[in-house]
């Protein structure tokens, strides 16, 4: 009797632990409910903003160059001095000696030498003629005159005589007038034949250089040409402007561009300041431009002007080309149903969110309007205060049991 009841105190235990056991098998293979986040849905302003690299840029900017062909002194001025306008020289020209001559080039102005010399002397000898008949014809009306107290001639001889010595006259002075024009043309056939070395000579006057003076009240910005070299006309020198006057320039994307208004706000951040900078829109301009991105792609994008809000001018420190960082406000809702987009995802084509209802995750499909990068406008199928599911793990399906591992409500 004491082994059979030993036997079924053991067959008991026995039954008990595989009892035991199947019950931890199961605890342990029953599906728990997934930790997750819950935000509950909640009313607030948003706020839609097209963000993008600009850089600065003072409005009126002035770009000094030569006005003549020569030689540029060293310009004295660095980047940063401030300019008077017609006071401050900005840079000081010589006019360039003249080339050197190929021997032909030489031979050919050595002709023209001769050929103006022949022209000079050839306008001479007209002027001796013209003075010989002038001589002749003043001595033809001397005794026309003296004639006519006798009546010996006609009144009409004596008016012949006398056309004759203006024409005469006339004509002395237009071979003189030759002669000057000849003259002038053999200076200018003997200034090409002109050796380089003639300005190290010192026969081109110190005056002869021009000075270039400021355009506008400013400052140096930048230092086009700095040392001493031969510089053609029309070679930009300096660059000057004033860098309390400065705009922003944006290049967006054109369809990112055509949502942006005149007038719309903005605010510039990472300006190098501790406070972004308030600004608004002043120009989209009407036409864009192909730019290659550094993946190489070519975009078409758009530049938006816009000016600081701020009326005491720009920030100390900020100057011309500094690189900032612009949001520009395309849309504005003082009270809306949002959601964070972190709970968004696509379920064919519309939009959808897990809702945590009964302990369980259910898919629930919305409609939204405007969205930035934290939250989107709920225009259909979440109401306010609903639980929703942010960043949803591949575990989270529908109808999978959820568990808060943390509920707040939200606020921007």
């Amino acid at each position: 009797m004491v082994v059979l009841a030993n036997i079924q105190v053991k067959r008991a235990l026995l039954v008990l632990l595989g009892v035991i056991l199947a019950s931890g098998f199961g605890w342990a293979l029953w599906p728990k409910p997934v930790p997750v986040d819950l935000l509950a849905i909640s009313r607030g302003p948003l706020t839609v903003t097209v963000d993008e690299e600009g850089k600065t840029r003072i409005r009126r900017v002035y770009t000094v160059s030569s006005p003549i062909t020569g030689k540029l002194q060293r310009v004295e001025l660095k980047a940063g001095d401030e300019v008077k306008k017609g006071d401050t020289v900005v840079a000081i020209v010589e006019p360039s000696a003249p080339p050197l001559l190929d021997l032909r080039t030489t031979r050919e102005q050595t002709a023209h030498v001769a050929a103006a010399k022949a022209f000079v002397a050839l306008a001479e000898a007209e002027i001796r003629a013209a003075r010989t008949d002038l001589q002749f014809v003043e001595s033809e009306l001397s005794r026309a005159e003296a004639l006519q107290n006798t009546a010996a001639i006609s009144p009409r001889t004596v008016e012949k005589a006398r056309s004759d010595v203006d024409m005469r006259k006339a004509a002395l002075a237009r071979a003189q007038a030759n002669e000057e024009v000849r003259k002038r043309e053999l200076e200018s056939a003997e200034a090409r034949l002109l050796p380089p070395d003639e300005a190290a000579l010192g026969r081109v006057p110190a005056t002869c250089c021009v000075r270039v003076m400021a355009p506008e009240n400013g400052f140096v910005l930048k230092l086009l040409q700095e040392s001493e070299k031969d510089i053609v006309a029309g070679t930009p020198l300096v660059e000057i402007g004033n860098p309390s006057d400065i705009e922003i320039v944006v290049e967006l994307l054109s369809a990112e561009a055509v949502r942006v208004s005149e007038g719309a706000d903005a605010m510039i951040e990472a300006w190098g300041g501790r406070t972004p900078l308030k600004a608004r829109v002043r120009r989209v301009e009407p036409s864009g431009f192909t730019k290659v991105s550094a993946l190489g792609i070519e975009e078409q994008r758009v530049r938006v002007i816009l000016d600081l809000a701020d009326s005491n001018g720009s920030p100390p420190g900020l100057g011309h080309d500094y690189r900032i960082f612009a949001r520009i406000g395309i849309y504005h809702a003082a009270d809306a149903v949002l959601v964070p987009v972190s709970a968004l995802f696509r379920r064919g084509s519309a939009w959808a969110v897990f809702v945590a209802e009964g302990g369980r995750a259910r898919v629930a499909e919305i409609e939204i309007g405007e969205r930035n990068s934290t939250f989107a406008e709920v225009r259909g199928g979440l109401q306010e205060g609903t639980s929703v599911i942010p960043y949803p793990s591949d575990r989270v399906g529908d109808g999978v049991r959820v568990e808060a591992a943390l509920q707040t409500n939200w606020s921007q």
